[in-house]
């Protein structure tokens, strides 16, 4: 019994032994874990402190940025500003002083050429009319769609109150579209909607017209050959070489019109350029009926940098650009009659848009103009003023 006894005291004691060895090992364990949480609280610490700092240093950098970009938006808004403020007083200074030829010639040669087209723009046409007005600015642009090539022509008949309109895609073609009216032409998707016309041969360029029931257009090829095509009954009605030797385009920026027919109160014109006066365009009146020739003038014009040009009570308005395509304006004016010239005619400026004219067909009924630019056929509205003796 008393062996027991000694036994079991043993085991208690034992077996505390290794209580207190256990629960200083759980004592050490869980200091080397307070330990470690704290370091790491520490460290979440300085971390979201460094965070807040980098947050705090960009959002005070995208301040800055947003701040310069404002003002370099509005310094490039300034600079668009000059910039197109300096090119109209460019075009304008172009306009007043326009540049001598870089070419030496004979000045009792240049006296003699200067008074022999004096001598010719001093004969008034001998066919008045009582249209005496002339453009005073462009008071609204519409662009109607897209459609075609980037040249072409499109226009109404300018002696009838018909609606409809016809559309000439590209500068060598020998079919052509009808609509019924300019409505049906902007909600049609395809050309070939519009009702086809096929002419008995090629047109070539973009100086066509549409006159009193008549198509007038200059047949591609070698010779200057008008053609008037009755609408009614599908034929020619007469055709005519147009007595110009040696021709060469009319407007430098539109290479491929060598004769533009132009349409307005007075009847039928014709523009054009030899090679005797390459510099300058020439101007031509034509019966509508017979297509015979009743007058030609030497106009003060000039072919380079010229797009298109159109006629209004027997003015003509030669319409510039630049090779990279800028602002189209009125730049040169001729008046058969010699009641407006480009002294006192105001510089028209048409809407900066695509490239630049390659036709110009005025309609005297509407006193609209009917472009083409670089595809896209456009209606420009005039604001129409009377004319002053010279």
């Amino acid at each position: 019994m008393r062996a027991l006894i000694l036994i079991t005291a043993a085991l208690i004691s034992l077996a505390s032994g290794q209580n207190q060895a256990l629960m200083d090992y759980l004592e050490r364990r869980m200091l080397s874990i307070e330990e470690r949480i704290s370091l790491w609280q520490d460290q979440t610490n300085r971390q979201a402190s460094e965070l807040r700092e980098f947050k705090q240093q960009v959002s005070a950098l995208l301040e800055s940025i947003e701040k310069q970009r404002e003002d370099l938006r509005s310094d490039l808004t300034s600079v668009v500003s000059r910039v197109d403020r300096v090119e109209r007083e460019m075009d304008y200074q172009e306009t007043q002083n326009p540049q001598p030829p870089c070419v030496d010639v004979d000045e009792h040669l240049v006296e003699q050429e200067v008074a022999t087209v004096k001598e010719k723009n001093k004969v008034k046409y001998t066919k008045l009319s009582d249209c005496r007005d002339m453009i005073s600015s462009i008071k609204a642009m519409k662009i109607l769609k897209r459609a075609g090539n980037a040249k072409g022509m499109w226009t109404k008949d300018t002696s009838t109150r018909s609606s409809k309109v016809y559309l000439f895609n590209g500068v060598s073609e020998d079919t052509l579209y009808e609509f019924d009216s300019i409505r049906d032409l902007t909600a049609s998707s395809k050309l070939s909607r519009g009702k086809m016309i096929k002419l008995p041969s090629s047109w070539g360029g973009t100086g066509h017209t549409v006159y009193n029931g008549f198509i007038y257009y200059v047949k591609e090829g070698q010779e200057l050959q008008v053609i008037k095509y009755d609408l009614r009954n599908g034929s020619i009605a007469d055709s005519v070489v147009f007595p110009a030797e040696n021709p060469v385009p009319v407007y430098s920026l539109t290479s491929e019109t060598y004769i533009d027919l132009a349409a307005d109160e007075e009847g039928l014109w014709a523009l054009y350029a030899t090679q005797e006066n390459d510099r300058n365009i020439c101007l031509a009146k034509m019966d509508p009926n017979t297509l015979d020739i009743e007058q030609m003038w030497d106009t003060p014009c000039p072919r380079d940098n010229a797009e298109a040009a159109f006629v209004i009570c027997g003015t003509v308005y030669v319409v510039y650009n630049t090779k990279l395509p800028s602002r189209s304006r009125v730049q040169c004016v001729y008046d058969v009659n010699d009641m407006v010239s480009s002294d006192n005619a105001p510089l028209v400026y048409f809407p900066k848009r695509y490239g630049s004219h390659s036709s110009l067909k005025y309609n005297p009924l509407e006193q609209q103009i009917y472009a083409w630019d670089d595809g896209y056929q456009i209606l420009y509205k005039l604001v129409m003023k009377k004319k002053l003796e010279v």
